[in-house]
């Protein structure tokens, strides 16, 4: 593979020293391929993404490569995002002919079945034209058991509130003299026919800070003359509501605040308008309530009436008797407790039972939660291995609630779930690859410091022989921002890597959710080097168990992912063989400068700290790349359109391995993009790989 554009990078860099030590305050010869529009930058670009397009390009492997991740990025069919409400089932769809959209409904038992009954409920285009506007659909909140009266939540063209109409969807009309506001009301719920929990805001001074209040607006009512519940402070950073079903049907009010200090507080709202504070610690987060049971998950351990709850543990209390009790405490039950190898992603209530997805070793499983009045029962429900579970929609007021659940090697499931039924299958995708003969396979690695670091590997079933058969394998990981990597259908390896003979693997490293706050905070800030610790041992173990060997190991990432891949590969040049980096991070000393990322500080560190800024300089990869190591051959990709990652990283990282005499390869799009441009990109990832780790 040919070294890029040496002689282009040593001119335009004439003039200038860089030292390669960590942390060295020299002057950047390369900041001025930090200005994104500048012309001598985009001269760059240009005569970097034409070598590379023109040599992947030339690979007899990558005209037909381009034509399949065409076909992979222009599929459309997807998984339904349906929505169940009592009885029946509610989806807002557009098409050509209704480019406005409508919202529809079909009955339950017609979604069971498999042939859902649609029937248009509210045509956009008719309603714009009856009102004279021009307004985008938002959402809608509707009026338990019979879902009759609705309120409509409208924007305008940028997405700006607008508007909050009632409908009536048995006549499918406005209802005269309905409830109707405009966008000082950013959230209103059902407390009953005639009345509304209401959320309003506005700005106050001239520094428009934003002052919210709680009203119980009535029917009859205008909306000023609401009685109010409570005003925030303009500091407080959110209030929300929420409305919970009672086993009777009945509706209770609840608002959470969330106050400058990060803590939040759970306010609960009687029929006559009066709050009471429910006293369980800041930060537990509430989920609603199931047969009168309040349910939370704490964030930090609880001692309270001689028992202690560890942090991550579910409880519940009887509202009623907290109101009874005028918010003394009644006995606290204990829900659920997961173990170090558990973490709770998501907990849905319907009307009979509240469910409970969760990472058990990373794959995801489903539990049902029922309650007697006395205490609580489980069962888990039967679904496959190495799969992930994403909640679709759930409510309390529906006997039903819906998932998708997604695999390595299956294409996306939809599954409706009920109480004391198994999942019933409600739809899947079309196949994108072959996965006839593949395997999932989950290993361990042991880390620097003996953590272990569990990963998967997805392969063709013959390699997995005893000793097993070394195949070109990628390995990816994200490892940040407490984002955990769950398995999912890898269209584009399926196609482009696995079929042709290849593996893959993804490592679940610190610094992700896999297993809860601790595993993010455990590389974040002064422990960062542990994410690349993770990730080189991950790569180590693969290599030591003959899965693969480092000439056939390639790693890949992209955003966090691409920061750790440049810093992992800089740390441990002879790991792998090829490298592609996408939309990375690479000069953590300058990420606060570039683009918006202050808020990130929390993630890596602030570099403008004198003591953090030597502890960043240890790892960050733009500062560690050094004369006279052999690196890997690397792909770079990033945009110019990215609000997030700056160009600049990558491109300033590629030259500065061009300078070195390294074998580095880049390619930048210039806008968001399109299928045809996603189609290059992959084309451009998997026939690079192809041709450094198969040929």
């Amino acid at each position: 593979m040919r070294k890029l554009g040496f002689g282009l990078v040593a001119v335009l860099a004439a003039g200038f020293a860089v030292k390669a030590q960590a942390g060295s305050t020299a002057a950047d010869p390369y900041l001025w391929l930090e200005d994104v529009h500048g012309s001598r930058a985009l001269q760059w670009v240009d005569a970097q993404n034409r070598a590379t397009v023109g040599e992947i390009g030339s690979d007899p492997d990558y005209a037909p490569s381009l034509t399949a991740a065409r076909q992979i990025v222009s599929v459309r069919d997807t998984i339904p995002r349906d929505q169940v409400s009592g009885d029946q089932v509610f989806s807002f769809l557009r098409t050509n002919v209704r480019p406005q959209g409508m919202w529809r409904r079909a009955t339950m038992a017609s979604y069971r079945a498999g042939n859902p009954a649609w029937e248009t409920v509210l045509d956009m285009s008719a309603l714009n034209a009856e009102r004279g506007t021009t307004s985008q659909w938002k959402d809608a909140r509707c009026l338990a058991p019979d879902m009759a009266k609705c309120l409509v939540f409208l924007t305008d063209e940028k997405g700006g509130a607008q508007a909050m109409l009632e409908f009536n969807t048995a006549a499918r009309t406005l209802v005269d003299s309905g409830f109707e506001a405009g966008a000082p009301v950013i959230e209103a719920d059902w407390i009953d026919a005639n009345t509304l929990l209401v959320v309003t805001q506005q700005s106050v001074g001239k520094r428009s800070a934003a002052h919210r209040a709680v009203r119980l607006w009535s029917r009859g009512g205008k909306l000023r003359d609401a009685e109010l519940v409570l005003a925030t402070e303009t500091t407080d950073i959110t209030l929300k509501t929420f409305v919970a079903h009672g086993p009777d049907g009945r509706a209770q009010a609840f608002f959470s605040r969330q106050k400058k200090d990060g803590t939040t507080q759970l306010i609960h709202v009687d029929a006559d308008g009066n709050p009471l504070r429910i006293m369980v610690p800041d930060n537990a987060r509430f989920h609603g309530m199931l047969a009168g049971e309040l349910v939370f998950t704490l964030a930090a351990d609880w001692r309270t009436g001689g028992a202690l709850y560890v942090a991550g543990t579910m409880i519940s209390l009887p509202l009623q008797k907290y109101i009874d009790n005028h918010g003394a405490l009644p006995a606290i039950r204990r829900v659920y407790a997961p173990d170090q190898q558990s973490t709770v992603t998501a907990v849905s209530m319907t009307r009979d039972a509240m469910f409970v997805s969760r990472l058990e070793n990373v794959q995801g499983r489903i539990s049902e939660f029922t309650f007697d009045g006395q205490q609580w029962s489980s069962r888990k429900l039967a679904l496959p291995d190495f799969g992930s579970i994403e909640v679709l929609s759930s409510s309390d007021t529906a006997h039903d609630m819906m998932i998708r659940y997604a695999s390595f090697l299956a294409p996306d499931r939809a599954f409706l779930l009920s109480r004391g039924a198994e999942p019933l299958l409600l739809s899947q995708l079309s196949p994108r690859f072959d996965a006839s003969g593949a395997e999932v396979a989950q290993f361990e690695a042991v880390s620097k410091d003996g953590t272990k670091i569990p990963y998967f590997i997805v392969r063709k079933a013959g390699t997995a022989t005893v000793p097993p058969t070394p195949v070109p394998t990628l390995l990816y990981a994200y490892g940040g921002f407490r984002i955990s990597t769950t398995p999912w259908y890898w269209s584009s390896a399926g196609k482009l890597w696995l079929e042709k003979g290849g593996a893959y693997a993804i490592a679940n490293i610190r610094g992700g959710g896999e297993f809860g706050a601790a595993w993010h905070a455990a590389a974040t800030g002064r422990n960062r080097q542990r994410n690349f610790d993770d990730l080189a041992a991950v790569a180590q173990d693969m290599v030591a168990r003959n899965l693969t060997t480092q000439q056939k190991l390639g790693v890949f990432g992209s955003s966090q992912g691409g920061l750790l891949a440049a810093g992992t590969f800089v740390q441990h040049p002879d790991l792998f063989a090829a490298v592609v980096a996408q939309v990375p991070l690479t000069d953590m000393l300058r990420y606060t400068t570039m683009a918006s990322n202050s808020t990130w500080k929390a993630e890596y560190g602030d570099p403008s700290d004198p003591e953090m800024r030597d502890i960043i300089a240890q790892w960050s990869p733009y500062q560690n790349l050094k004369q006279g190591v052999k690196y890997p051959k690397v792909l770079f990709m990033t945009s110019g359109s990215d609000k997030r990652v700056h160009p600049g990283h990558a491109r300033k990282m590629a030259a500065r391995m061009e300078e070195l005499g390294q074998s580095a390869m880049y390619y930048e799009s210039s806008q968001e993009p399109d299928t045809d441009a996603r189609a290059e990109q992959v084309a451009l990832t998997f026939t690079y790989f192809r041709r450094v780790l198969m040929d």
